[in-house]
């Protein structure tokens, strides 16, 4: 009996002394394993009397019930303190100074389109949208773009699947359907611009397939040429921030519009650098025109009554 409590003892000290969760995992195998020393002893118990056999059986299980619990004592400890450990090591000291966050920019695009959006808005103007989408009637037939124009060809437009009755949607070339949308729905005066999305089959060094316009349209009576000048040049001087700055309407030809006119801003190119302003180049930013009367009756106005003027400009 002696024997046993002289083990007892031993084993639940050696349990006190692990130094870690692997040391006490060791010792646990060799006490209470399957070839651990208290399995070995209990192995033993057939050779004693029944008398004997049962006192030991008691007294070996009480020791096994004891160094059980001392070493899940002992494991608690050991993990609490492992725990410890690892949020010493990684801690965060707070009274260090935050890195700094890096503050995202505005993308250019989404810059240049809200200054548009705020310049005209102070001109009266209210900003239009439409569908990416389009049928033949609003991005061609209704802008004078007659069948055998060429801005038709595959080539040069990106055309959908043929529905089930021939006809075929088309990702939209401008944003000028929108103007037909906004005729065909409202009665002038109308005074709108028109940012979004466009598309052409067009990829090279200067072209893009997807690309970013902002077109103007204004109906209304007895409006004329006179109008068109005076709202570019109030816009191109507000948004450039130069209060001379010289523009030239150089005559052009859109299906759309008649007559028509590029419009030059003032510049100069010296040094390698472009310098917006009064100078002796120029350089091309829109173009424009009084809408044509055959648009407006496609859209149901009378073209003796109503007149109007569009614009349209890359962003």
């Amino acid at each position: 009996m002696e024997s046993l409590e002289q083990l007892q003892s031993s084993l639940i000290d050696q349990v006190a002394a692990a130094a870690d969760l692997e040391a006490l995992e060791k010792l646990r195998v060799q006490a209470l394993g399957k070839k651990g020393e208290l399995t070995q002893r209990l192995k033993t118990l057939g050779s004693l009397s029944p008398d004997e056999r049962r006192e030991a059986g008691q007294s070996l299980n009480k020791i096994k019930e004891a160094v059980n619990a001392a070493i899940e004592t002992r494991r608690g400890t050991l993990e609490e303190a492992a725990l410890e450990a690892r949020l010493a090591a990684e801690s965060i000291d707070v009274s260090l100074p935050a890195r700094p966050a890096e503050l995202g920019r505005i993308h250019p695009i989404s810059q240049t389109w809200e200054e548009l959006v705020a310049i005209f808005g102070e001109m009266g103007f209210s900003v239009a949208e439409g569908p990416h989408i389009e049928d033949d009637f609003h991005n061609f037939t209704a802008l004078n773009i007659h069948e055998w124009h060429p801005a038709r060809q595959d080539m040069d437009t990106f055309y959908l699947k043929p529905a089930a009755d021939g006809t075929r949607k088309v990702l939209r070339t401008h944003t000028s359907p929108v103007q037909i949308r906004t005729m065909l729905a409202e009665k002038p005066p109308i005074r709108i611009i028109v940012p979004g999305r466009t598309f052409r089959a067009d990829h090279d060094a200067t072209h893009s397939p997807m690309f970013h316009q902002v077109e103007g349209l204004v109906i209304d009576k007895k409006t004329h040429m006179g109008h068109l000048k005076g709202t570019l040049t109030a816009f191109c001087r507000a948004y450039f921030g130069i209060d001379d700055l010289p523009l030239r309407f150089r005559p052009s030809y859109f299906p759309f519009t008649e007559p028509s006119a590029e419009v030059d801003i003032g510049c100069s190119r010296e040094g390698g650098e472009l310098k917006i302003g009064p100078g002796k180049d120029w350089l091309e930013i829109l173009g424009s025109g009084m809408v044509h009367p055959q648009v407006l009756a496609n859209c149901g106005l009378d073209p003796e009554v109503y007149q109007g003027f569009a614009f349209g400009m890359g962003i």
